[in-house]
This record gives C-alpha cells, sequence and structure tokens, in this order.
C-alpha cells in the first residue's frame, strides 16, 4: 500500500533572517545524527551556520524557511554548485525538514521558491544531489521537473553502510548560449 502524504495544516514560505539560525540548525543537526540525507557526521555550530548564512547573502542565494503554528518546520537554500568561475550559472538544491513534518508536503513547498528564484537571478541550471536510498527526495524532484542526470555508487559511507548518490538537474533557461566571460 502506497503511503499517502499529509500536509501541515497552516504553512508559509518566507526568506529565511539571521533570527532563524538556531532553529536551521537544530533541523540540520537532527539530520546529521539520524539520516543520510547529509555525509556529515558531526552536529554543527551555530558559528559555522551563521557563516554559511553569511556566504549565501553575499553571493544572493536564497535561504527559505517553512513556517507552521510559529514553529520553523523546514528550510530550504541554494549554495554554490562549484567555486570555479564557470560554474557561475549553477547551483545546488538544499532542503531540510523538521522530522515530525516529514512526509506531510512541507518539501514539496520549499522547493517551488528555490526554482523561482533561481530563475530570477538568471541561473541556468539547479542540481540537487540525493541519498540514493532516499526515494521521497527523488520523486520530489522529479515532480518538479528535475531529471535523473547521473548516479555514483557506494561513494560515501554513514551508520556502518556505504551510501550513493544520485544526481538530478533542472535547466531553468533554454538559452542557446552562454556568455563569453
Amino acid at each position: 500500500m502506497a503511503q499517502t502524504e499529509t500536509s501541515v495544516v497552516s504553512l508559509s514560505i518566507r526568506p529565511a533572517t539571521e533570527t532563524d539560525l538556531p532553529a536551521i540548525l537544530a533541523i540540520y543537526n537532527e539530520a546529521v545524527l539520524n539520516t543520510a540525507a547529509t555525509a556529515d557526521y558531526a552536529p554543527s555550530t551555530l558559528e559555522s551556520r551563521t557563516a554559511w548564512y553569511e556566504e549565501r547573502r553575499q553571493k544572493n542565494l536564497p535561504v527559505f524557511v517553512a513556517v507552521s503554528d510559529g514553529q520553523i518546520v523546514g528550510w530550504s537554500s541554494l549554495s554554490p554548485y562549484h567555486a570555479r568561475i564557470g560554474y557561475r550559472f549553477s547551483a545546488e538544491v538544499s532542503i531540510y525538514v523538521a522530522a515530525a513534518s516529514r512526509g506531510q508536503g512541507v518539501g514539496k513547498r520549499l522547493l517551488p521558491p528555490l526554482i523561482e528564484a533561481g530563475t530570477e537571478r538568471g541561473l541556468h541550471v539547479l542540481i540537487a544531489s540525493i541519498d540514493s536510498e532516499n526515494e521521497a527526495s527523488i520523486r520530489l524532484h522529479a515532480a518538479q521537473g528535475f531529471t535523473k542526470c547521473g548516479e555514483l555508487h557506494e561513494v560515501y559511507t554513514k551508520f556502518g553502510r556505504w551510501l550513493g548518490v544520485v544526481y538530478m538537474e533542472r535547466r531553468l533557461s533554454s538559452d542557446p548560449a552562454p556568455p563569453m566571460h
């Protein structure tokens, strides 16, 4: 029997602010400790999450939060895909949902604003790097127009097992030729 998704009753998506960082950090750290959504093993610090947020602000890359009944239940962001200049029109998508809110449509609401923000910023492609066993995330991205473009097997380890990564992409523009510089 297929699992049906229940929805968070009142959910709003808004740009994150610096005051949201403790909640963003708590959601990320829970994922670090209990999921394979990240290859990190150790929880992050508020100081490092603040630096992460500042980097996105400086590079004009968005961070969004999902708020339900006054509580942050998820967040999403765009990150530079690579530091080299040639990759400047590509960004990586991240979505994390609080454990108690998973399967309730939060991720489905957090992804479209990233796509819109990427388009507004003149990005050409968004890239998702997903734990190959995370079928819900793969389905979520496919439903928003991402296509599978590759898979790496046994490239990281967590919880005593080898894990793979599925790469998905969504082209935002159909420009026939990239800028010369």
